[in-house]
């Protein structure tokens, strides 16, 4: 330290320390400049898409080249399938992706063919499926869609990576990812789910309207069992988030109990009908951008204290019978998924899981004798 006279000199020692701090500053800069030239690109993740010519499929795509579904450092390529009569379509898509100049998106390949659409698959998409037409008996739809499902399951057991992830979209969605289960043994059933985000964003989002606060201020609601008619959306468990921390929805809504045990669970229920009454066609938009948030957060893992609602294969958790494809609430971490335990269940909600189970219970009977299993 420069001492002028037995004072201390000031200006040197500031000059000293400025000086430092630019010797700090310059040796940070050149640190992060040597790890950018050092930095490798991620590989590629292929993710196959199915019905990829449909509304949904025509969604999802962009948004998943956009970087929604993987994260904004993950690059991607597309395996795009659907069937013949719809191939013409299917090249459009792939000509707007490509003329989109995704950054993130290294390659769009388009097949009607089942097995060249499945190779070296690391997320699969399974959004095709057939479609029940006024008329039809559940029969004759279970029976056109357990026969697709068992061909589909049986190009992913072939062709798809060996930790290939699963989420199926086309309905009866539970039902069609048990079928997958059964006919793609070697692909963990861990790895195969089922599309219930839709009715969890849904039911989060009505939640949020009627108590007139942001949508992410709302968390942890769950959807139970089916995706059909018999899901139980379940807000005893859902908070809100204000000034004074973590709130349960149920306080807040004290005066409005019959609400959230009628309409509210009616509402999330019938909404898909409620689109297609007004839209005169399904809830593309929605559906696509709840698969994006299921694969996500399955991916890149639910934020602390946060849980999903996901369709998966049941272990028993909460006296659902094991085997059976059920949505349950889920934290994800690292690639997996893990059942959230220990949730007090009145006897309310017992009754609205157990028809869910029953229902899907009867699905899978249904399928099975279909596919002579």
């Amino acid at each position: 330290m420069e001492v002028v006279g037995g004072e201390v000199d000031y200006t040197f020692v500031i000059q000293k320390s400025l000086v430092l701090l630019l010797c700090v500053v310059l040796s940070w800069k050149m640190i992060v400049y040597m790890c950018n030239l050092l930095k490798i690109e991620k590989e590629p993740i292929r993710v196959l898409v199915t019905g990829a010519a449909g509304n949904i499929g025509y969604a999802i795509a962009p948004m998943i080249a956009r970087g929604m579904m993987l994260g904004q450092d993950q690059p991607m390529i597309l395996h795009l399938l659907d069937i013949e009569p719809a191939s013409k379509s299917l090249e459009a898509v792939k000509m707007e992706l490509q003329d989109s100049a995704f950054p993130l998106l290294h390659g769009v390949f388009a097949t009607t063919n089942i097995d060249e659409a499945c190779k070296g698959v690391n997320i699969a998409i399974m959004i095709g499926g057939f479609a029940r037409k006024e008329g039809m008996e559940r029969r004759d739809v279970m029976s056109k869609n357990a026969v697709i499902f068992k061909a589909q399951a049986s190009a992913l057991e072939r062709y798809a990576s060996d930790d290939c992830k699963v989420l199926v979209v086309a309905n009866p969605a539970n039902t069609n990812a048990l079928i997958l289960k059964e006919f793609a043994p070697s692909i963990p059933e861990e790895n195969i789910t089922c599309l219930t985000r839709l009715d969890h964003n849904r039911a989060q989002a009505r939640l949020a309207e009627k108590l007139s606060v942001p949508v992410s201020s709302v968390k942890n609601v769950i959807v139970w069992g089916n995706h059909s008619s018999t899901q139980y959306p379940d807000s005893n468990h859902a908070t809100v988030s204000t000034k004074t921390g973590d709130q349960p929805v149920n306080e807040l809504l004290v005066a409005d109990q019959k609400w959230l045990k009628n309409e509210f669970i009616t509402e999330v229920q019938q909404r898909g009908a409620e689109i297609l009454r007004a839209r005169r066609q399904s809830s593309a938009l929605s559906a696509a951008s709840a698969a994006c948030d299921h694969i996500h957060d399955w991916f890149l893992g639910t934020p602390k204290g946060n849980w999903v609602s996901m369709g998966v294969c049941s272990d028993g958790s909460y006296g659902i019978p094991p085997g059976l494809v059920y949505s349950f609430p889920v934290i994800c971490e690292k690639g997996s998924w893990k059942i959230v335990q220990g949730l007090n269940i009145d006897e309310f909600s017992r009754e609205k899981m157990d028809d869910s189970a029953r229902e899907l219970a009867e699905e899978k009977a249904l399928a099975y004798s279909c596919l002579n299993v």
